[in-house]
């Protein structure tokens, strides 16, 4: 993986974005496979999948429990011997990191074992992130847990079956965890809901990825990743000019939705037989948007960085879940756009940006969140200084490895060909 500095200042394009940017596979749609093809009875291989921090923390975990993965970085692929809903090894540690996924869909598939003891812990992020729902989910089958949230050591009995209830309005990770094992259970287990779950698009894609895996694929397609494709629908408004995505396409990703949000901001795209063709609208057509962000709330932060170029007031609403992920976003965007000089209205579940004159010479704190990264770098591609000089610094840029490791090599690239 590309290793970087701990500060890395972001140079400005100087000319109009042009080329074509092959998106890395989704990290959503990666980790569930893996867990999937796990619990299938033949070999599975992905092709084009994700290799960065969370994926490659749940290929350790499914090796640590006893699983042949082997993992071809070069070609993209993965192939894992699937053992029918068997756990092969009965006690592990397992450090899911800061992998929200490999966190909650590990907790549920080790509970398929009888009589396994397993060891979690994750780095001081995860320590805070909500777990406990699913865990009492699944001490009702018969589990117990040392503790309500990370480090803790899980006993197993296996999965039962029958009525389980889950409140996953934190997380709708925990609903797709407990989905996913819920055919391997000694008898039929339903989820019963206590209020809403927390992101809808994604237990969508759990249920038709489950539908996929019915029948043992031997081969199976990894999309290209929709959440990650957000920063650069927004560069072209950032910096005019063009982008072609090849594979932006699929039906499984509820992120695919921010193009219609880009496209109220002054986005324009069009169908080409290399894939679709992302346009900057005029500058003077960029406008604020409001927009519920509930059902897609891994791009919120894209829209809300760029938010200080767009004509009038961005209204973001739905996030509130989000204050509970990689770090509080919510509130640590409203510090990051307030160092830049922005006007920001806060409540528990929105932001309102009111656009002022950007201030130069910030250095943005990434609060270990590979989005605030990825986000905030996208504006510093504006040539605020007219000259090509940077502008506005990026902390801990390495904190990408998490989703997309080749993020800034990538745009690295795509300013230098637009040169």
């Amino acid at each position: 993986m590309p290793s970087y500095p701990p500060t890395l200042p972001i140079l400005p394009f100087t000319k109009p974005v042009r080329g074509s940017v092959t998106l890395p596979g989704s990290k959503s749609i990666t980790n569930r496979a893996l867990i999937l093809a796990a619990l299938g009875q033949g070999t599975t291989t992905l092709h084009g999948a994700l290799f960065s921090r969370d994926t490659r923390i749940m290929v350790a975990a499914l090796q640590a429990l006893g699983f042949v993965v082997v993992a071809d970085e070069k070609a993209l692929t993965i192939t894992v011997a699937g053992r029918g809903g068997e756990i092969p090894v009965r006690e592990a540690k397992i450090d899911v990191g800061n992998a929200g996924t490999a966190a909650r869909f590990l907790t549920a598939f080790v509970c398929l074992r009888r009589d396994g003891i397993y060891h979690f812990d994750g780095d001081e992020a995860m320590r805070r992130r909500p777990i406990g729902a699913l865990l009492e989910a699944l001490e009702s089958q018969g589990a117990k847990a040392s503790s309500g949230s990370f480090p803790l050591t899980l006993k197993t009995a296996g999965l039962r079956g029958g009525e389980v209830e889950l409140d996953a309005s934190e997380s709708s990770q925990m609903l797709s965890a407990l989905l996913m094992v819920a055919p391997r259970a000694k008898s039929p287990l339903t989820v019963k809901l206590k209020g809403e779950a927390g992101s809808k698009p994604f237990v969508a894609m759990t249920e038709a990825m489950l539908r996929q895996f019915a029948t043992q694929p031997a081969d199976y397609p990894i999309e290209g990743d929709a959440s990650a494709a957000s920063y650069f629908l927004a560069l072209p408004l950032v910096v005019t000019g063009a982008l072609i995505l090849p594979n932006y396409a699929g039906t499984l990703q509820g992120d695919l939705a921010f193009a219609e949000v880009m496209g109220a901001a002054g986005l324009y795209w069009e169908p080409t037989p290399v894939g679709v063709s992302f346009l900057s609208a005029d500058e003077e057509e960029r406008t604020g948007v409001t927009q519920n962000f509930r059902e897609f709330s891994d791009t919120f932060l894209t829209l809300a960085a760029i938010a200080p170029l767009l004509e009038g007031p961005t209204k973001i609403s739905g996030i509130a879940h989000t204050r509970k992920q990689e770090t509080d976003r919510v509130a640590g965007m409203a510090a990051e756009l307030r160092k830049l000089g922005q006007h920001v209205i806060e409540t528990e579940d929105s932001l309102e940006i009111h656009p002022r004159a950007l201030k130069a010479g910030v250095e943005i704190e990434t609060y270990h969140d590979h989005r605030f990264a990825m986000s905030f770098a996208i504006l510093g591609c504006h040539d605020l200084l007219k000259n090509g000089q940077p502008w506005l610094t990026i902390k801990d840029p390495g904190c990408c490895a998490k989703t997309f490791p080749a993020f800034f090599d990538l745009l690295a690239g795509l300013r230098a060909a637009s040169l």
